[in-house]
């Protein structure tokens, strides 16, 4: 979720209402819970209070002591997971399409590796452990409107063991803010853009509204794993659930150290009466910026994998209501891909924010080897090539051949920011990146295949013709086309 905020100036003209929202919603068949939600988000964007700013004066900085590290998980904890694997589930955020890289479709069906799309790898995942005990449903997907049918159509064309199949749900949709007059948008050529999907943060209601809470439940799943689609290091991980059992938690948020690349990213902190509290950029004042982005300071931020106890989460909003989660409000255009189309405010939430609604909260600092995500064609560049394999469990995992640390890669986004840019300038595959400190590449540069990169390599073509990386290349150093 691309997280932003706007300068948002009171209405001076008549007081707004929500009613125009609340019709429309009314009219897409949308619970009254979830109007409700809805409807005080929108007040907040009407008054200018879109953020609930979180200043630096009202939090403490998460010590390593108060963080338990996976490394330090019990054979105990291990094997208290593996005998509660029948009541666990793994839920994948499967809302995105992949409009940052180019893609008009739902990004789970990008081929990632070796072959296979995200999905297929997400499917044989939760597949690996059913002789260990996971029962069906060992994998339920959130989509989108954006991701329903083509999610849908491609996991109709597998032909799967034991005919196994996730179950699905629908994430909500929220209609789209005009930035300039604060009314609902409206393209009635393109009704669908009228309504955008209202972040992570929806999980919580769209499980409760969608009678998928309830349906878990009398399956048996108690305990839920829920990560992104694009994240294949997050997979259900026995000691983690056994850690989360004893400890009689409802919530566990997966956190990892912050490097420089993560100090914009949401962070871990404690408020003042003790509760952990999930930060974002968004609910940061100016004057606080550099204290957030102080990773020695604020050292761990959200890996956007949760575990949930659905039994308390269900209690929860039997006795409270849906969970009120602080508002983020994005800027987008009303059609993405149209740079020229009306300015709107997106509402959403982030679901990481509920460490603070829960009364057994925590955090787990987790190997970076559960963080793994592709947001960028950068990324997808390492996941595919041979820094990254594939566990015997379909967990993607560094390569035990690599010695070095992440490898930092950067690609001109003229030439390499769209996957079918990307794909194009890689025709024969990804070059070896195994001993690759860096890569950089400035211009138009296309790979043959069996290329090798070792330590920093940096490629400028100054021309305006595309250069060739010749079959066989073995890369070190700077290489300058002019």
């Amino acid at each position: 979720m691309n997280q932003g905020t706007s300068s948002i100036q009171p209405n001076s003209g008549p007081e707004q209402s929500s009613a125009p929202f609340v019709r429309k919603m009314h009219e897409a068949g949308m619970s009254d819970a979830v109007i409700g939600l809805f409807s005080e988000y929108v007040q907040q964007l009407f008054s200018s209070q879109s953020v609930g700013f979180l200043p630096e004066s009202r939090i403490d900085p998460v010590q390593e002591d108060d963080v338990k590290g996976q490394d330090q998980l019990t054979a105990q904890d291990e094997d208290l997971g593996w005998s509660h694997l029948e009541q666990a589930v793994a839920i994948k955020l499967n809302g995105g399409l992949g409009t940052s890289m180019g893609m008009p479709y739902a990004k789970s069906l990008l081929t990632v590796k070796s072959g296979m799309t995200f999905l297929d790898i997400i499917l044989y995942q939760a597949l690996s452990l059913k002789d260990h005990g996971l029962t069906e449903p060992g994998l339920v997907l959130m989509d989108s409107f954006n991701t329903h049918q083509d999610t849908k159509a491609h996991v109709d064309g597998l032909h799967l063991a034991d005919g196994f199949k996730p179950w699905s749900f629908l994430q909500h949709m929220y209609p789209k803010v005009l930035a300039d007059s604060l009314e609902p948008a409206k393209c009635p050529d393109q009704p669908d853009l009228e309504w955008n999907p209202p972040g992570h943060g929806d999980l919580y209601a769209a499980l409760y509204t969608s009678g998928m809470l309830d349906r878990l439940l009398k399956a048996g799943k108690r305990y839920a794993l829920v990560s992104n689609a694009d994240n294949l290091g997050a997979v259900l991980n026995p000691s983690i659930l056994g850690y989360f059992i004893r400890n009689e938690l409802q919530f566990l948020m997966e956190v990892a150290k912050r490097s420089p690349a993560d100090k914009k990213g949401g962070h871990l902190a404690r408020q003042t009466d003790g509760r952990l509290v999930l930060r974002e950029i968004a609910q940061c004042p100016e004057e606080d910026v550099p204290a957030f982005q102080d990773i020695d300071r604020h050292r761990y931020f959200n890996t956007n994998s949760i575990w949930l106890d659905l039994h308390a989460l269900q209690d929860m909003i039997s006795t409270q209501g849906l969970p009120r989660l602080p508002l983020i409000v994005n800027p987008k255009h009303l059609d993405p891909r149209d740079e020229s189309s009306p300015q709107v405010y997106q509402l959403e939430t982030a679901m990481g924010a509920a460490i603070s609604s829960f009364q057994r909260s925590a955090a787990l600092h987790v190997d970076r080897k559960r963080f793994a995500p592709v947001k960028k064609t950068n990324d997808l560049l390492v996941v595919r090539s041979d820094c990254y394999e594939l566990s015997p469990t379909y967990q993607l995992l560094p390569s035990s051949k690599r010695s070095l640390p992440p490898i930092e890669v950067e690609l001109d986004s003229e030439y390499f920011k769209k996957v079918d840019q990307f794909e194009s300038r890689f025709p024969q595959g990804e070059p070896s990146l195994i001993d690759c400190e860096r890569l950089m590449i400035e211009g138009d540069v296309l790979f043959e295949a069996d290329v090798v990169c070792k330590g920093e390599v940096v490629l400028k073509n100054t021309t305006s013709i595309q250069q060739r990386v010749a079959q066989g290349s073995v890369l070190d150093g700077e290489k300058v086309w002019e």
